[in-house]
């Protein structure tokens, strides 16, 4: 049995990986379910025991890839010593990780508002991204730098502030320099709404 369930949970992530890999080069709409079947060498009975269709796997790709992106920013949150740094800390590597990260940009960015909607996307990334912002955002209001009942809406505005830089990279000719401006922009943001 043991070994049974350790084989679907192998296929499964060779589909997620196959699709993630697809997703992002191809887009959700130029890429088949085939292509995935293919990649793989999976059987289509074998997927639709994991997935119910494209647009499931799609979301397990999303679900996948906020969850990582959430890991690196959490880590480099954890490396500041205080609330405030944390929350730079966190902010920058959102940007870093949108900048180099085709995945991110195409996945979460990209498709994920038209592919899984727009509520559904919020759903996820209210999960990840802006339940990083409001933790971080909660620590400092711990630190008595804003008020507890602010923490909601200034985790909302940085989140568009953070999604729309990221967007803003991801389309520039010069994505380091973007980066750098989208940073400095994103620090001055947190320096209002924390002097």
């Amino acid at each position: 049995m043991d070994r049974r369930i350790d084989r679907g949970q192998a296929t499964r992530q060779r589909l997620l990986e196959s699709a993630t890999r697809l997703f992002t080069e191809r887009g959700y709409e130029a890429t088949s379910i085939e292509m995935v079947l293919a990649d793989t060498g999976v059987s289509r009975g074998a997927l639709y025991h994991h997935f119910d269709g494209k647009g499931s796997l799609f979301t397990a790709v999303l679900e996948a890839t906020e969850a990582r992106v959430a890991a690196v920013v959490a880590a480099a949150a954890a490396s500041a010593a205080e609330p405030l740094g944390a929350l730079r800390a966190g902010c920058e590597a959102w940007l870093r990780l949108a900048a180099s990260d085709a995945t991110i940009r195409r996945i979460v960015l990209i498709d994920a508002p038209t592919v899984v909607g727009w509520s559904a996307w919020r759903a996820i990334d209210d999960r990840y991204a802006l339940g990083l912002l409001k933790a971080g955002l909660s620590a400092v209001a711990a630190a008595g730098r804003i008020a507890p009942e602010t923490v909601d809406v200034y985790a909302h505005l940085l989140l568009a502030a953070l999604v729309e830089a990221s967007l803003l990279i991801a389309r520039s000719d010069d994505s380091a320099a973007t980066f750098a401006a989208t940073q400095t922009a994103i620090n001055v943001i947190l320096g209002a709404l924390l002097p």
